[in-house]
């Protein structure tokens, strides 16, 4: 009696082993299709052959060890069963329906550029009041991929002082085109799609008014295209190197959640589908593409957008509340991870004498580093330190962040001074 048992007891334990080995056949044959294909279907497959094989050799194996099992039959029947229960266990979270984004449609005011690049560009356009001055104003929203909808109030008060005013959505973001092949999202590419623009424009220089992100793709368009740009302003911009800091798109935002929205925003990003949709862009971002589509992926980056957006704000700010337009999930992560393998611009930057405008906001989440790296790389820039705001200025201090950017563009005294020092405001 005691032989049979510990025989049993081997079995089972044997069993187990056969199924622990048998999900990580599973998941590597998954992962590791994806090196040669981007069909999910044959990923599918890949994962349960693999399951099959493994849980069914180590199966018969095992109990063929302990003399409980001599034919191959009955370690088939319990492999194919177990398949097909792991099927149905791995799959229905993977592939469950997700929430789909219902953005706004277009407006009477939205517009459709179709540029050389490849891009269709939505925008919004208010012209001049009076005769325009000779260079018009563009806006770069933030994210990358976070999409404003329309132009601000700022933008209408600029209108109104006499700028020809645009502000569009950037490629995979809003209402523009999203990319079939989202490795297409680099920076190089929306620098490109801002300089057709301009041409579609026909200005020989623009004014440039970014935001977080949109600061830093001015700042590319400045290494890239200097003679084009007659001014530039940009709030709390973003990284401008990599190389010289570890900030990344998050930064320190994520220490400032609250333990209620860090919850939030864990269970979203960590659901099974956008796990598995992160892990396959390590090997294959056309897989991960294909089985997270662009209104999945989009709508899931709202929801973390959503949890997070009033950690960006000073203390005691009046609750913030995202664009009603459609961000763009893939546009944000690919074109970060692209600007994190990029060479060092500073060098081209310190050259460029365009005067510039960099604004920070005393509760910005970005290392001061971030900010004052603008500072110091461009010889035409001038730093505006903007107390009781946070990362979003136009947002915790809509009167002053008007105030500050209509004085410099139309060349008035600042209502705030310049701030000179290397180091943050104590």
């Amino acid at each position: 009696m005691p032989m049979i048992f510990l025989r049993r007891a081997g079995g089972v334990l044997m069993i187990l082993v056969a199924l622990v080995a048998a999900v990580v056949a599973a998941l590597a044959a998954f992962f590791c299709a994806a090196f040669a294909t981007a069909l999910v279907p044959v990923l599918v497959a890949a994962a349960l052959v693999a399951f099959f094989a493994t849980f069914f050799l180590s199966c018969w194996a095992g109990l063929a060890l302990f003399g409980l099992q001599r034919s191959q039959r009955p370690a088939a029947v319990a492999a194919a069963v177990a398949t097909v229960v792991f099927g149905a266990a791995a799959g229905v979270p993977l592939f469950r329906p997700m929430p789909r984004p219902v953005g706004p449609p277009p407006g009477s005011d939205v517009r459709f550029w179709d540029l050389p690049t490849g891009s269709r560009i939505a925008y919004s356009h208010i012209p001049a009041v009076g005769r325009p001055r000779p260079a018009p104003v563009v806006f770069l929203h933030g994210g990358p991929g976070t999409a404003n909808d329309g132009i601000s109030p700022a933008g209408r008060a600029l209108a109104a002082d006499g700028f020809d005013v645009y502000a569009y959505d950037q490629l995979g973001s809003g209402r523009s085109t999203r990319l079939p092949d989202i490795r297409g999202y680099t920076v190089a590419r929306q620098v490109a799609d801002l300089d057709a623009i301009r041409r579609r424009l026909g200005a020989d220089k623009i004014i440039l008014i970014g935001q977080s992100w949109g600061g830093e793709l001015a700042g590319h368009y400045l290494a890239a295209h200097p003679e084009h740009v007659a001014k530039a302003v940009l709030s709390s911009p973003g990284v401008l190197w990599y190389g010289a800091s570890r900030e990344r798109a998050s930064g320190e935002l994520w220490d400032r959640l609250s333990p209620r929205q860090r919850e939030r925003a864990e269970s979203l990003a960590s659901s099974p589908r956008m796990s598995a949709a992160q892990l396959l862009a390590e090997v294959n971002p056309s897989a991960a593409h294909a089985l997270l589509g662009d209104d999945e992926a989009d709508e899931l980056f709202r929801r973390i957008l959503d949890a997070s957006v009033s950690a960006a704000q000073c203390p005691g700010r009046p609750p913030a509340s995202l664009p009603a337009n459609r961000p763009g999930f893939y546009v944000n992560q690919m074109t970060i991870a692209d600007a994190q393998t990029l060479p060092d611009p500073r060098p081209r930057l310190r050259t460029v004498t365009v005067p510039t405008l960099v604004m920070r906001g005393e509760c910005d989440y970005k290392d001061w580093q971030v900010t004052y790296d603008y500072r110091r790389t461009l010889p035409g820039s001038t730093l505006v330190y903007v107390p009781h705001a946070g990362h979003a200025i136009a947002m915790d201090q809509p009167a002053v962040y008007l105030a500050v950017v209509r004085a410099y563009l139309l060349g008035h005294r600042l209502p705030l001074p310049p701030y000179t020092a290397a180091t943050p405001p104590t």
